[in-house]
């Protein structure tokens, strides 16, 4: 509890020079009265003495002590709230079926690969505000904007190929993280789009509006196509970032897919450092509550005991 106290005035504890000047040269002089048989009680008289004595330098010192004004400096750290926004815009279509993405692990899914890798890169980012869409036939936020990466990695944990339908409506997804991030106050939004396939061809929602939301609101969208090229709409993704001033990537296995991430992580690196403040903690008023009382019992007994 005391280590790292130290006393904010020092130089306070030179006033104990006054009480000892003064214990020397201010002693009251009072008439000597004479009483005889008073031996039994000398023994009496001398141990109130020495209470006394204690108490009264028991309480001069706390005083002292007190004025002193013992200090501690408690560190505490503010976290920060500032990063970025961002939204990651996850593929669920029956297409992320698809085996042998990961070469070390050839039964896993396309999808059961994102998941891992998109945890991992939620880990790495601690200090922004994130929130997960999944797309198939339809889109919806699976996760709103929350700091708490426990609870995004634990969404992503859950998610499952097919809970948004089969098909890819890869522009409703997009005009869904525009909803996402419209209101927040952030400098910089990113909406992060992973696929491995082209947008549903009778999609209702158009991709030019996509792309306009995007930019009316200031988005910037990293596209990612996984898979053979062919598989996904590479032109496509490349206009969505190109419009957006983002960059679109390609990874045909699992090592591409985490590299992807790891540059988007670079690119988008949030130099954010917590604030430190140091909470002043005093201890004045122990060594000042103890002073009163040896003061308030000094003066008792003193009075009691018909003590000069």
């Amino acid at each position: 509890m005391f280590d790292g106290l130290y006393f904010e005035y020092p130089i306070a504890a030179l006033s104990i020079l006054l009480f000892i000047i003064c214990t020397i040269f201010c002693k009251i002089k009072l008439p000597t009265i004479y009483f005889p048989h008073t031996a039994q009680f000398m023994q009496i008289s001398a141990n109130t003495s020495r209470i006394l004595l204690f108490l009264k330098w028991l309480g001069i010192i706390m005083l002292i002590i007190a004025l002193m004004s013992p200090i501690k400096d408690e560190p505490y750290e503010l976290e920060p709230k500032l990063g970025y926004e961002i939204v990651l815009i996850l593929d669920a279509s029956e297409s992320m079926k698809e085996k042998g993405f990961d070469e070390k692990d050839r039964d896993f899914t396309r999808f059961d690969v994102v998941k891992n890798i998109v945890s991992d890169f939620i880990a790495t980012r601690e200090n922004d505000n994130m929130g997960i869409i999944v797309f198939g036939a339809y889109s919806f936020i699976a996760s709103p904007l929350t700091y708490d990466t426990s609870i995004l990695k634990n969404i992503v944990s859950n998610l499952y190929i097919g809970m948004a339908g089969k098909y890819t409506a890869l522009f409703e997804s997009l005009a869904q993280s525009v909803n996402l991030l419209k209101t927040s106050q952030s400098n910089t939004k990113i909406a992060i789009l992973l696929t491995d396939g082209h947008n549903t061809p009778d999609s209702e929602f158009p991709f030019s509006a996509a792309i306009d939301l995007a930019k009316e609101f200031d988005i910037k969208i990293y596209p990612i196509g996984i898979g053979d090229e062919g598989e996904y709409n590479k032109e496509m993704l490349h206009k969505i970032a190109q419009a957006t001033g983002g960059v679109s990537f390609g990874a045909a296995n699992a090592n591409e897919l985490a590299e992807v991430y790891a540059k988007i992580n670079e690119l988008e690196k949030s130099e954010i450092e917590n604030e430190t403040f140091n909470y002043l903690r005093y201890f004045y008023k122990l060594p000042l509550l103890i002073s009163f009382f040896s003061f308030l019992f000094y003066v008792f007994l003193r009075n009691k005991g018909g003590h000069n």
